[in-house]
């Protein structure tokens, strides 16, 4: 029976074995960034060694994850929405961050956040800072959205948004979550690539790894859904004279925000919202977050800075941007 099976092709002498050291290098990235592939890792990290021969040293060390299954797309509507203007959505959510199995302890132990709340453009992919004129805020009918759902007049949240002229608050059909999937997929990609691998020492160095990976995930990582081009690449395509500093929007603890607002309530004054970058809402100096830079420092006119979040810290890689003069 043995002379009915095929014999092995594979060469006996190969002229490029895999060393040891290529073998240990793609299981320790793998298991360092277990949601990456083979072909992101070998770009990313520059491997020597093919996305073929990757995935093989993985299936035999057992890391491959299993894939979740994905629904059936019924309409793609990149095309579709590739012809809208830059900012004409904002589509806005929140995702509940204390059932992910490696943030949770973190979460308990640093008196980090329970909920994220996050805001992608939907033509960029870029998370957001940016001129918001006439643009449409796209929320689900949570209640910190739209209040009760019973309610007879606007929510807070609708009349602040709506206070700012030009600017409307849409709310997507019950149930409908795919009206929803631009912030969908960035809140999955957050998981995967940042808080899944991310370890923390306390809130500050949460805030200061958040900014590293928020600039990554404006200014350097390809999206593949989007042509394989960054969000500030695909703004600046569209529109050259925008300020890059719009990809730079550090995140924030919207709780000292709005106990600040509290406060100044208490003592009877007029609260107005701080800029981004004010100690009010960003304790930390600006450099903190950029490793002793000042963010265009650190994006630079030449090789701006790419982070890419691994393990307990951030690497940073320096690439050239051809879009940047």
């Amino acid at each position: 029976m043995a002379g009915l099976f095929d014999r092995s092709r594979a060469p006996h002498h190969p002229p490029s074995p895999i060393s040891p050291q290529q073998r240990a290098t793609a299981i320790e990235l793998k298991k360092r960034l277990p949601s990456w592939g083979a072909p992101r890792i070998k770009k990313n990290f520059e491997l020597t060694i093919s996305d073929k021969a990757i995935r093989k040293i993985w299936h035999q060390e057992g890391l491959v994850r299993r894939k979740r299954k994905k629904h059936k797309t019924k309409n793609d509507l990149r095309a579709v929405k590739a012809l809208w203007r830059l900012f004409e959505q904002i589509d806005v959510d929140t995702k509940d961050l204390d059932d992910i199995p490696e943030l949770w302890p973190q979460i308990r132990r640093l008196n980090l956040p329970k909920i994220q709340y996050t805001a992608r453009d939907v033509v960029s992919g870029l998370l957001c800072n940016a001129d918001l004129t006439d643009c449409r805020i796209q929320t689900d009918n949570g209640s910190e959205f739209i209040g009760s759902w019973n309610a007879k007049s606007p929510s807070a949240f609708t009349l602040t948004v709506e206070s700012i002229p030009g600017l409307q608050h849409h709310t997507i059909p019950p149930k409908a979550h795919t009206y929803q999937a631009d912030v969908e997929t960035a809140h999955r990609l957050i998981e995967d690539e940042f808080y899944e691998v991310e370890t923390f020492l306390d809130r500050t160095d949460f805030l200061q790894k958040a900014a590293a990976y928020n600039l990554w995930f404006n200014v350097a990582r390809p999206n593949s859904y989007k042509s394989n081009k960054t969000p500030f690449q695909i703004i600046h395509e569209r529109d050259p004279t925008i300020n890059p500093r719009t990809a730079l929007l550090p995140p924030v603890f919207l709780d000292q925000i709005y106990n600040k607002k509290l406060d100044n309530l208490s003592q009877g004054g007029y609260h107005v919202a701080p800029q981004p970058y004010s100690s009010a809402a960003f304790p930390l100096p600006r450099e903190a977050a950029f490793g002793r830079r000042d963010p265009l420092q650190a994006l630079g006119k030449a090789k701006p800075w790419r982070f890419i979040s691994a393990g307990s810290r951030v690497i940073r890689v320096a690439q050239e941007f051809p879009f940047w003069g």
